[in-house]
């Protein structure tokens, strides 16, 4: 079964310094298990399958796949398969306000020039973090409880747990564990100084399929959920760019803005860098 599929960079500043996405467009076809094993294929952080819209509100439909599982929603999928959806000829009913369905529902995706931003989904798991959990986390990260600044569950769909560092300096100085007994999905953020191009580095850790411990290069989910968590505890005020994948050599950067409704919205550069096709016959 041939299908087409582009490579999308994702959250970039320049050229292969985002998230990069592989979307496979008309994946109709394709069951479960063959969207797991191209996606094991590929060993992207995450890849998505462009299907049609069940949902009459909706423009497109997407699932959105790890190594390890299927998500209800991830942030760099939704930008990266909103730009496939639209390269490969998707014409929206609105055409600066794109609707996307997932597991999680409809996701609006406003494009603005070269940027796409999705509106912040609702967090399915909020709240402090409890003392088991910050003791594990402390242990991950290999720091004392008190470089916590605060510690909360961001989740909105991927399972996200987040801590607050006393700046960006120490997010980048962090050098966690490579293996964990369970599975992790860890946002760290800090504050960088005034006077550069970004305000926050943001840095994410999470358990692939073998049960290693992988650092994401750009993520939007965990940005929405940081900033719901910043702006609602008084922490910041949007708009800022966040910085992240600066510690494995990436330069991603994710802008967020607040509308007059007080909806939070999550954008970057989306850009093809590859596209093809390919036989995914069993």
């Amino acid at each position: 079964m041939p299908v087409t599929f582009q490579l999308v960079d994702v959250f970039a500043d320049g050229a292969f310094t985002g998230n990069p996405l592989a979307v496979v467009i008309g994946a109709a076809g394709l069951d479960d298990a063959a969207m797991l094993r191209i996606t094991r294929w590929l060993n992207f952080s995450e890849t998505s399958f462009l299907l049609p819209a069940t949902d009459p509100g909706a423009d497109y439909r997407v699932r959105i796949f790890t190594p390890e599982r299927e998500l209800p929603f991830a942030g760099h999928p939704t930008l990266g398969s909103c730009h496939a959806w639209l390269a490969a000829g998707g014409q929206p009913r609105d055409p600066a306000l794109i609707v996307q369905q997932c597991g999680i529902g409809l996701v609006p995706v406003r494009r603005q020039g070269d940027m796409l931003a999705f509106a912040a989904p609702p967090l399915l798991r909020s709240g402090p973090i409890d003392a088991e959990k910050r003791a594990e986390i402390t242990a991950f990260l290999g720091i004392d409880d008190s470089d916590i600044l605060a510690a909360a569950w961001a989740d909105n769909g991927p399972g996200w747990a987040a801590v607050r560092l006393g700046s960006a300096a120490a997010v980048l100085a962090l050098t966690p564990a490579r293996s964990h007994h369970r599975r992790i999905d860890l946002g760290v953020v800090g504050t960088h100084q005034p006077g550069g191009d970004a305000a926050f580095e943001i840095r994410a850790f999470f358990s692939d399929q073998h049960g290693a411990v992988r650092e994401d290069p750009v993520t939007g989910s965990l940005n929405a959920s940081i900033a719901q968590w910043l702006v609602a505890d008084g922490i910041a005020a949007a708009p800022w760019v966040a910085a992240q994948g600066t510690a494995i050599g990436h330069r991603g950067r994710v802008c967020i803005e607040q509308d007059e409704d007080c909806r939070l919205w999550i954008g970057g550069v989306t850009k093809t860098l590859f596209e093809g096709t390919a036989d995914v016959a069993a």
